[in-house]
Protein backbone atom coordinates (compact mmCIF):
# COMPACT_ATOMS: atom_id res chain seq x y z
CA UNK A 1 0.00 0.00 0.00
CA UNK A 2 3.02 2.05 -0.41
CA UNK A 3 1.53 4.08 -3.44
CA UNK A 4 -1.32 5.45 -1.39
CA UNK A 5 -1.53 9.50 -1.39
CA UNK A 6 -3.80 10.92 0.93
CA UNK A 7 -4.66 12.20 4.24
CA UNK A 8 -6.36 10.47 7.08
CA UNK A 9 -8.72 12.37 9.20
CA UNK A 10 -7.28 10.65 12.72
CA UNK A 11 -8.44 11.34 16.03
CA UNK A 12 -5.74 11.94 18.54
CA UNK A 13 -6.62 10.24 22.12
CA UNK A 14 -4.85 12.07 25.51
CA UNK A 15 -1.91 9.99 26.63
CA UNK A 16 -0.48 10.21 23.16
CA UNK A 17 2.19 12.28 21.61
CA UNK A 18 1.75 13.35 17.68
CA UNK A 19 4.80 11.15 16.98
CA UNK A 20 3.32 8.15 18.59
CA UNK A 21 -0.11 8.34 16.64
CA UNK A 22 2.15 8.82 13.05
CA UNK A 23 3.89 5.56 13.99
CA UNK A 24 1.09 3.78 14.38
CA UNK A 25 -0.95 4.49 11.22
CA UNK A 26 2.34 3.76 9.69
CA UNK A 27 2.37 0.43 11.47
CA UNK A 28 -1.02 -0.62 10.74
CA UNK A 29 -0.85 0.95 6.89
CA UNK A 30 2.69 0.00 5.73
CA UNK A 31 2.73 2.97 3.67
CA UNK A 32 6.52 4.65 4.03
CA UNK A 33 6.02 8.12 4.22
CA UNK A 34 3.67 9.16 7.03
CA UNK A 35 3.90 12.82 8.42
CA UNK A 36 1.11 15.01 10.34
CA UNK A 37 0.28 18.78 10.41
CA UNK A 38 -0.30 21.15 13.84
CA UNK A 39 1.48 18.54 16.40
CA UNK A 40 -1.43 18.23 19.33
CA UNK A 41 0.49 18.29 22.94
CA UNK A 42 0.22 14.54 24.61
CA UNK A 43 -2.76 15.38 27.07
CA UNK A 44 -4.72 16.97 24.52
CA UNK A 45 -7.01 15.13 21.72
CA UNK A 46 -8.81 15.72 18.75
CA UNK A 47 -7.96 16.26 15.01
CA UNK A 48 -4.92 15.09 13.82
CA UNK A 49 -4.43 15.30 10.01
CA UNK A 50 -2.22 12.66 9.12
CA UNK A 51 -0.56 12.74 5.28
CA UNK A 52 0.26 9.42 3.20
CA UNK A 53 2.93 9.77 0.77
CA UNK A 54 2.66 12.77 -1.87
CA UNK A 55 0.44 14.20 0.30
CA UNK A 56 2.94 15.34 3.35
CA UNK A 57 4.29 18.11 0.49
CA UNK A 58 0.49 19.49 1.01
CA UNK A 59 0.79 19.93 4.06
CA UNK A 60 2.58 23.32 4.41
CA UNK A 61 -0.82 24.67 2.98
CA UNK A 62 -3.02 23.25 5.67
CA UNK A 63 -0.51 24.71 8.45
CA UNK A 64 -2.28 28.26 7.67
CA UNK A 65 -5.80 27.29 8.26
CA UNK A 66 -7.80 28.19 11.21
CA UNK A 67 -8.29 25.18 13.77
CA UNK A 68 -10.98 25.16 16.36
CA UNK A 69 -10.44 24.10 20.11
CA UNK A 70 -12.32 23.57 23.15
CA UNK A 71 -10.30 24.60 26.25
CA UNK A 72 -11.70 23.34 29.72
CA UNK A 73 -9.87 25.97 32.49
CA UNK A 74 -9.75 26.51 35.90
CA UNK A 75 -9.36 29.67 37.10
CA UNK A 76 -7.40 30.06 40.82
CA UNK A 77 -4.32 28.29 40.09
CA UNK A 78 -1.51 28.20 37.76
CA UNK A 79 1.57 25.27 36.74
CA UNK A 80 4.79 25.01 35.20
CA UNK A 81 3.29 24.41 32.35
CA UNK A 82 0.07 26.25 31.91
CA UNK A 83 -2.11 22.67 31.92
CA UNK A 84 -2.33 19.92 34.07
CA UNK A 85 0.76 17.83 33.48
CA UNK A 86 2.97 20.84 35.38
CA UNK A 87 3.68 21.36 38.51
CA UNK A 88 1.71 23.80 40.47
CA UNK A 89 3.17 26.97 41.09
CA UNK A 90 0.37 29.45 43.15
CA UNK A 91 -2.08 29.18 44.19
CA UNK A 92 -5.29 32.39 44.81
CA UNK A 93 -8.87 32.91 45.30
CA UNK A 94 -10.67 33.52 42.35
CA UNK A 95 -13.94 34.11 43.60
CA UNK A 96 -13.57 37.85 43.22
CA UNK A 97 -14.18 36.96 39.45
CA UNK A 98 -17.97 38.21 38.20
CA UNK A 99 -19.07 37.03 35.20
CA UNK A 100 -18.79 40.89 33.52
CA UNK A 101 -15.13 41.02 34.77
CA UNK A 102 -14.65 37.68 32.73
CA UNK A 103 -16.49 38.83 29.84
CA UNK A 104 -14.78 42.30 29.71
CA UNK A 105 -11.46 40.08 29.63
CA UNK A 106 -12.23 38.13 27.24
CA UNK A 107 -12.80 40.83 24.77
CA UNK A 108 -9.73 41.75 25.45
CA UNK A 109 -8.25 38.37 23.73
CA UNK A 110 -10.14 38.42 20.69
CA UNK A 111 -8.27 39.82 17.03
CA UNK A 112 -4.92 40.01 16.78
CA UNK A 113 -2.78 39.45 20.15
CA UNK A 114 0.96 38.78 21.38
CA UNK A 115 1.47 36.41 22.95
CA UNK A 116 5.04 33.68 23.90
CA UNK A 117 5.11 30.34 23.76
CA UNK A 118 4.72 28.34 26.65
CA UNK A 119 8.48 27.61 28.28
CA UNK A 120 7.44 23.66 28.14
CA UNK A 121 7.07 23.91 24.32
CA UNK A 122 8.82 22.63 21.05
CA UNK A 123 9.66 26.14 19.62
CA UNK A 124 13.19 26.01 18.68
CA UNK A 125 15.81 28.64 20.72
CA UNK A 126 19.39 28.48 19.07
CA UNK A 127 18.94 25.36 17.87
CA UNK A 128 17.19 23.64 21.22
CA UNK A 129 13.64 22.98 22.11
CA UNK A 130 12.56 25.52 24.95
CA UNK A 131 11.76 22.53 26.71
CA UNK A 132 14.78 21.20 26.61
CA UNK A 133 16.00 24.31 27.90
CA UNK A 134 13.63 24.69 30.74
CA UNK A 135 14.15 20.77 32.14
CA UNK A 136 18.11 21.69 31.74
CA UNK A 137 17.30 25.10 34.39
CA UNK A 138 18.57 27.23 31.46
CA UNK A 139 15.92 30.36 31.17
CA UNK A 140 15.89 31.92 28.14
CA UNK A 141 13.96 35.47 26.87
CA UNK A 142 10.93 34.63 24.19
CA UNK A 143 9.95 37.26 22.19
CA UNK A 144 5.96 37.67 21.91
CA UNK A 145 4.63 36.32 18.92
CA UNK A 146 1.69 38.07 17.47
CA UNK A 147 -1.57 35.70 16.84
CA UNK A 148 -4.68 36.57 15.80
CA UNK A 149 -8.21 34.76 17.54
CA UNK A 150 -10.76 34.47 15.15
CA UNK A 151 -13.25 33.53 18.00
CA UNK A 152 -13.47 33.26 21.25
CA UNK A 153 -16.44 32.15 22.79
CA UNK A 154 -17.38 31.47 26.82
CA UNK A 155 -19.47 27.79 26.70
CA UNK A 156 -19.39 27.70 30.19
CA UNK A 157 -18.94 29.13 33.72
CA UNK A 158 -19.19 28.01 37.42
CA UNK A 159 -16.19 29.67 39.26
CA UNK A 160 -13.46 28.43 38.59
CA UNK A 161 -13.93 26.30 35.88
CA UNK A 162 -15.08 27.62 32.20
CA UNK A 163 -14.92 25.99 28.84
CA UNK A 164 -14.01 28.13 26.14
CA UNK A 165 -14.42 27.43 22.50
CA UNK A 166 -11.64 29.27 20.25
CA UNK A 167 -11.24 29.52 16.83
CA UNK A 168 -7.58 30.97 15.75
CA UNK A 169 -4.30 31.40 13.55
CA UNK A 170 -1.72 28.97 13.47
CA UNK A 171 0.94 29.63 16.22
CA UNK A 172 -1.92 29.90 18.89
CA UNK A 173 -0.52 28.05 22.12
CA UNK A 174 -4.24 27.72 24.07
CA UNK A 175 -1.93 26.68 27.15
CA UNK A 176 -0.53 30.38 26.76
CA UNK A 177 -3.79 32.33 26.78
CA UNK A 178 -5.00 30.22 28.86
CA UNK A 179 -2.40 31.40 31.40
CA UNK A 180 -2.38 34.93 30.30
CA UNK A 181 -6.22 35.52 31.18
CA UNK A 182 -5.27 34.15 34.44
CA UNK A 183 -2.78 36.78 34.52
CA UNK A 184 -4.92 39.87 33.46
CA UNK A 185 -8.06 38.33 36.22
CA UNK A 186 -5.37 38.65 38.87
CA UNK A 187 -5.94 34.68 40.05
CA UNK A 188 -3.75 32.99 37.33
CA UNK A 189 -5.04 29.66 35.56
CA UNK A 190 -4.45 26.50 34.28
CA UNK A 191 -5.51 24.42 31.42
CA UNK A 192 -7.57 21.28 32.33
CA UNK A 193 -8.39 19.61 29.35
CA UNK A 194 -8.01 20.68 25.19
CA UNK A 195 -9.32 19.06 22.08
CA UNK A 196 -9.08 20.43 18.80
CA UNK A 197 -12.31 20.22 17.13
CA UNK A 198 -11.39 21.52 13.31
CA UNK A 199 -8.39 21.88 11.36
CA UNK A 200 -8.86 23.10 8.01
CA UNK A 201 -11.29 21.21 6.32
CA UNK A 202 -11.48 18.23 8.93
CA UNK A 203 -13.97 18.30 11.86
CA UNK A 204 -13.26 15.66 14.79
CA UNK A 205 -17.07 14.26 14.24
CA UNK A 206 -15.49 13.26 11.05
CA UNK A 207 -12.21 11.81 12.68
CA UNK A 208 -11.32 7.99 12.93
CA UNK A 209 -9.81 6.51 16.00
CA UNK A 210 -7.21 4.48 16.04
CA UNK A 211 -8.98 1.29 16.53
CA UNK A 212 -11.54 2.34 13.81
CA UNK A 213 -8.12 2.33 12.02
CA UNK A 214 -7.06 -1.07 13.22
CA UNK A 215 -10.20 -2.48 12.03
CA UNK A 216 -10.44 -1.01 8.97
CA UNK A 217 -6.49 -2.42 8.07
CA UNK A 218 -7.36 -5.94 9.13
CA UNK A 219 -10.76 -5.64 7.12
CA UNK A 220 -8.93 -4.57 3.80
CA UNK A 221 -10.91 -1.14 3.64
CA UNK A 222 -8.41 1.42 5.39
CA UNK A 223 -8.42 3.48 2.34
CA UNK A 224 -11.61 3.89 2.26
CA UNK A 225 -10.72 6.45 5.06
CA UNK A 226 -8.56 8.61 3.29
CA UNK A 227 -8.76 11.97 1.97
CA UNK A 228 -7.73 12.89 -2.02
CA UNK A 229 -4.48 14.47 -1.40
CA UNK A 230 -6.03 17.90 -2.43
CA UNK A 231 -8.43 18.03 0.48
CA UNK A 232 -6.30 21.15 1.86
CA UNK A 233 -6.72 23.12 -1.06
CA UNK A 234 -10.66 22.43 -1.85
CA UNK A 235 -11.11 26.29 -0.88
CA UNK A 236 -9.31 27.83 -3.39
CA UNK A 237 -9.84 28.69 -7.11
CA UNK A 238 -8.89 25.86 -9.42
CA UNK A 239 -8.04 25.39 -13.16
CA UNK A 240 -8.56 23.23 -15.91
CA UNK A 241 -5.35 22.20 -17.78
CA UNK A 242 -5.59 21.35 -21.41
CA UNK A 243 -3.22 18.80 -22.81
CA UNK A 244 -0.96 21.86 -24.47
CA UNK A 245 -0.76 23.75 -20.86
CA UNK A 246 -0.29 20.77 -18.78
CA UNK A 247 2.50 19.75 -20.72
CA UNK A 248 3.81 23.31 -20.32
CA UNK A 249 3.88 23.02 -16.12
CA UNK A 250 5.13 19.71 -16.01
CA UNK A 251 7.89 20.89 -18.05
CA UNK A 252 8.13 23.72 -15.87
CA UNK A 253 6.89 26.47 -17.93
CA UNK A 254 4.71 29.39 -17.22
CA UNK A 255 0.92 29.42 -18.95
CA UNK A 256 -1.65 31.96 -18.66
CA UNK A 257 -5.24 32.45 -17.50
CA UNK A 258 -6.76 36.20 -18.06
CA UNK A 259 -9.93 34.59 -15.99
CA UNK A 260 -8.20 33.78 -12.85
CA UNK A 261 -8.01 35.84 -9.57
CA UNK A 262 -4.43 36.74 -8.77
CA UNK A 263 -5.02 37.97 -5.84
CA UNK A 264 -4.42 35.01 -3.84
CA UNK A 265 -1.44 34.38 -5.84
CA UNK A 266 -2.05 30.46 -5.85
CA UNK A 267 -4.23 27.73 -7.70
CA UNK A 268 -5.27 23.99 -7.73
CA UNK A 269 -4.43 22.80 -11.42
CA UNK A 270 -6.37 19.30 -12.70
CA UNK A 271 -6.42 17.71 -16.28
CA UNK A 272 -9.13 16.87 -18.55
CA UNK A 273 -9.24 13.29 -16.81
CA UNK A 274 -10.05 15.16 -13.73
CA UNK A 275 -6.28 14.06 -11.86
CA UNK A 276 -4.85 16.37 -10.08
CA UNK A 277 -1.95 17.54 -11.32
CA UNK A 278 -0.59 20.35 -8.92
CA UNK A 279 -0.37 24.23 -7.54
CA UNK A 280 0.22 26.77 -9.46
CA UNK A 281 1.25 30.09 -8.35
CA UNK A 282 1.37 33.77 -9.98
CA UNK A 283 4.63 34.85 -10.83
CA UNK A 284 4.21 38.93 -10.69
CA UNK A 285 7.10 39.79 -12.44
CA UNK A 286 6.08 37.75 -15.69
CA UNK A 287 2.19 38.25 -14.92
CA UNK A 288 1.37 34.14 -16.16
CA UNK A 289 1.08 31.56 -13.74
CA UNK A 290 3.98 28.74 -13.02
CA UNK A 291 4.03 25.57 -11.37
CA UNK A 292 4.61 25.30 -7.66
CA UNK A 293 4.19 21.60 -6.57
CA UNK A 294 3.63 19.28 -9.43
CA UNK A 295 2.22 15.61 -8.84
CA UNK A 296 2.52 12.57 -11.41
CA UNK A 297 -0.64 10.50 -9.67
CA UNK A 298 -3.42 8.84 -10.86
CA UNK A 299 -6.63 10.01 -8.75
CA UNK A 300 -6.26 8.80 -4.88
CA UNK A 301 -6.50 6.66 -3.21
Amino acid sequence: MSDIHGILNIFKPPGLTSFQVVAKVKRLTEVKRVGHAGTLDQPASGVLPVALGQANRLIEYLHGTPKVYRAKIELGTTTDTYDAMGQVMSKADPSSVSFQRLSETLDTFRGYIWQTPPPYSAVRYQGHRLHELTRAGIQVTIAPRQVQIYRLELLYWDSPFMELEVECSKGTYIRSLTHDIGQVLGCGAYLKELSREKYGPFHKEESASLEELDVACKDGKWVELVYPLDEVLLSWQAVILGEDKEKAVRQGRQVGWKELNTVTKQCRAYNLDGCFVGVLKWEVGDNRWGPEKIFNLTLSP
